[in-house]
Parts: structure tokens; C-alpha cells; sequence
């Protein structure tokens, strides 16, 4: 690791985020009119696109950082067996999972059981298909299906909290299966199928439309559900950061766009590539 992935592993992960969060969550009108205005200023931020055009309409930086589109904001693709992009963002890396492996950076990869927390749904992927998407602080922060599908369960797994960006991607070895994340599960017609929402360093929740806001545990649990969504669909939200990772099964006979590249931009709804099972 370098210096600044090795920083990241001295502080307390946990409790930082822990006090972002309560910040993040204030509703003090100093408070958050201080969070909001300077972050926008930092990154540059046009509502132009949003629901709420105006930085005072916000309830707090939460409700800031996870604002909500205008309706006529972004078209969803409506390719027939289109996969599109979950989220706004920036591609990190997409193609086919190799002898359980997912491309985490050059000359680094990682397991998908171990992204998965589960072996058997592991081996169900082995030679299937990804996608990851990494959320900047300026992008919007809602989450959406890539596909149609019945959410089948919920699995939350505990986990570092390391930022993620193309510099820890880099260093930190199994970076997005180490970071804390909630495993999303589909029933979809290419099989099962699943949509991984992953923390950061500052990321103080992850939400679904299932769920609600997942409280942080120790241990890895479990939730199962019956909800189905439409390509599009909002799925959830992340409260700070950060990535969400597309995993499709071999069946689905997935084929990315010539031109989704890594280090591509995205925008939600935008076709990245089509599923080709009959």
C-alpha cells in the first residue's frame, strides 16, 4: 500500500464516519447551511437537474447529498434485455468474471464469493459478468435497477471502510470486498442476479427502498424479501460515497458496449450492454 491507503488503515474507520453521520444528519440551520453551501462550492454543484433547484430547500446535508432528480432528468433505456448503469458515475470496471475473479484494477483482482459473502452464490457467478460504477461527490447518489427483477434478499456484510477512488483500487487488495456493503439478490429472467452497494471512508449509510437505512452490526445478516422493480427503479441511496457493482450470471450471455470503457463516464439509465439469454 501507499502512504495514503496506509493513513486510511490508522484512523478509526467506524467512528469517523459514525460522527460525519450525525453531522451529516443535523438539522441545525447553521449546520446545515455550512455543510451544504461549501460542499456544493467544492465540487461545483448545479442543481439544474433537480427536483430542488435552490440549496435552502434542503432539510439536511443528508437530504442534500441524496437529492432527488427531476422527473424528465434522465431517460431509461428501453433497449429489449438492456443492462443499464445504476447510477451516475464513473466506470471502474466491467467484463467477464474469470475462474471466480472480478478486475479491480490492473494486476488486481478479487473473489466474487468473497464480494458476495456467500460461497455458493460465489459459484453460482463463476464465469458471469460485472459491472462497477463509482460514484463521485458530485454524482447523484441514488441507486437504480440496471434490470428487471424480484429482489429476493438482502445480505449485509460489515467491513473496513477505506475511501474508494482509482489510488485505493490500486493498492488495497480485495478493496470491495473488504468495505462494508449490502448484497442485493434478484430473480431475473438471465437467472439470479445482484446489485452490491459499497461504503467508504465517510459513508454514513446505505439505504434501500427494502430495507430502510441499515444499521451498522458486527456480524453479517440477512433479510429475505418478495419486491419486484422495473428497470430504472429506484433500489436505494448511499448517505457519503461511493460504488455499486453489477453482477450478472453466465447464462445471461452478457455483452458490454464497445464503448464502456474503464474511466468512462455514466449516466443512470444509460445502456451499458445487453443480456442476450434466451
Amino acid at each position: 500500500m501507499n502512504v495514503f491507503t496506509t493513513l486510511q488503515q490508522l484512523v478509526p474507520q467506524q467512528k469517523l464516519s459514525k460522527v460525519a453521520g450525525r453531522l451529516a444528519a443535523s438539522r441545525h440551520p447553521y449546520v446545515k447551511r455550512t455543510f451544504i453551501r461549501s460542499f456544493a462550492k467544492a465540487y461545483n454543484i448545479s442543481l439544474d437537474e433537480y427536483e430542488r433547484q435552490s440549496l435552502n430547500a434542503y432539510e439536511s446535508f443528508n437530504d442534500f447529498f441524496t437529492r432527488e432528480l427531476r422527473e424528465d432528468a434522465r431517460a431509461i433505456d428501453a433497449t429489449a434485455n438492456g443492462i443499464v448503469s445504476p447510477a451516475d458515475g464513473i466506470i471502474s470496471q466491467l467484463g467477464q468474471i474469470e475462474d471466480h475473479k472480478l478486475l479491480q484494477a490492473k494486476g488486481r483482482h478479487y473473489d466474487i464469493g468473497q464480494l458476495l459473502a456467500d460461497s455458493e452464490d460465489g459459484n453460482y457467478f463463476a464465469d458471469g459478468s460485472f459491472a462497477t460504477i463509482y460514484l463521485a461527490p458530485s454524482n447523484y447518489h441514488r441507486v437504480h435497477m440496471p434490470f428487471t427483477g424480484t429482489l429476493t434478499k438482502t445480505r449485509y456484510v460489515p467491513g473496513t471502510l477505506f475511501s474508494v477512488n482509482n489510488t485505493t483500487a490500486a493498492n488495497v487488495p480485495d478493496l470491495f470486498a473488504r468495505n462494508e456493503r449490502l448484497v442485493c439478490m434478484f430473480d431475473t429472467k438471465y437467472g439470479k442476479a445482484a446489485v452490491v452497494m459499497v461504503g467508504a471512508m465517510i459513508v454514513a449509510g446505505i439505504e434501500t427502498v427494502a430495507t430502510g437505512k441499515i444499521a451498522r452490526t458486527d456480524d453479517i445478516f440477512e433479510s429475505d424479501h418478495d419486491m419486484q422493480f422495473a428497470a430504472g427503479e429506484e433500489l436505494g441511496r448511499f448517505y457519503l460515497g461511493s460504488t455499486a457493482i453489477v453482477v450478472l450470471p453466465k447464462t445471461a450471455r452478457a455483452d458490454w458496449l464497445d464503448n464502456m470503457q474503464a474511466n468512462g463516464i455514466v449516466q443512470m439509465g444509460q445502456l451499458l450492454g445487453m443480456a442476450n439469454a434466451q
